[in-house]
């Protein structure tokens, strides 16, 4: 019962997948259609179009297992020999520290938002 909801829910969430494509054909900015998808959804999400339960389980999985879709391009960055470089090591020390950066600024938006629910709560 519990995968066929979230089987579900994942498709369902590609709806918002396709309809972001199909307003990507109507309004052409250099965005890519799962933008367009994602913002449908918060869209949704936020005027209570649709609830957070038809989607949470679905999201959820598709988060935990998010490192899998990021191995086939890790693994096919060893056919390029250039990466093994000083310009290699450059790049690779920028991808770190940029990463790094991003995370950094995710956790003190998620702290703030966080905050900001828990003073609503109270």
């Amino acid at each position: 019962m519990k995968l066929g909801v979230i089987i579900i829910q994942v498709v369902f969430l590609h709806v918002f997948l396709f309809l972001g494509a199909a307003l990507k054909e109507v309004i052409p900015l250099p965005i890519p259609a799962s933008m367009f998808g994602l913002f449908l959804l918060f869209i949704a999400l936020n005027f209570k179009i649709i609830k957070l339960e038809w989607v949470e389980r679905g999201a959820n999985w598709l988060l935990a297992e998010l490192l899998l879709f990021f191995v086939p391009s890790a693994v096919g960055i060893v056919n390029y020999d250039e990466i093994f470089s000083i310009q290699g090591a450059e790049i690779v020390g920028l991808i770190g520290i940029s990463t790094i950066i991003v995370m950094g600024i995710t956790a003190l938006i998620a702290e703030k938002i966080t905050g900001w629910k828990r003073s609503e709560q109270h």
